[in-house]
């Protein structure tokens, strides 16, 4: 792949991800679906003690959702790298699931721990996984790669 296609990698020095063009990737079924990543993510990041499990399971419904749609897109496409994607969001799903079980035990710690480490995570997803999946996606549905267009800061 053209490493020039990829979009930067955001980095976070102000605080939580925020949604921005840099995040875009040129298909927007997933860019939508980015777009509520981030937001759900800042839900989960800001939520006080007393509704950190609503907003834990908020964010794992969207995970299931999220990830589910991506897959579904690989399997039906034909996708060849697709089982390394796969295998990740599986993997993301697994450690949520595991810090619910150990937040309904009132361990708080590690569900504010993963909040932090899939904000670290999905840039870099994201930009290796996700962008090669969006240019074959819009290659298989209008012949052509994304075009993303960026304001600049």
């Amino acid at each position: 792949m053209n490493q020039d296609a990829l979009p930067p990698t955001p980095v976070s020095e102000q605080g939580p991800l925020a949604w921005s063009d840099e995040l875009l990737l040129g298909y927007p079924p997933m860019d939508h679906r980015h777009e509520q990543f981030v937001a759900c993510l800042g839900d989960l990041q800001r939520a006080p003690d007393e509704i950190l499990l609503v907003a834990l399971e908020a964010m794992i419904d969207h995970l299931a959702a999220h990830f589910g749609e991506e897959d579904r897109w690989m399997e039906e496409s034909g996708f060849p790298p697709r089982q390394c994607h796969v295998d990740e969001h599986a993997a993301v799903l697994r450690s949520a699931a595991e810090v619910r079980a150990l937040l309904l035990q009132g361990e708080m710690a590690p569900c504010r721990r993963l909040a932090d480490a899939l904000e670290d995570w999905f840039p870099g997803h994201a930009t290796h996984l996700d962008s090669a999946l969006a240019h074959w996606m819009c290659k298989a549905q209008l012949g052509g790669k994304p075009v993303v267009l960026r304001r600049r800061s």
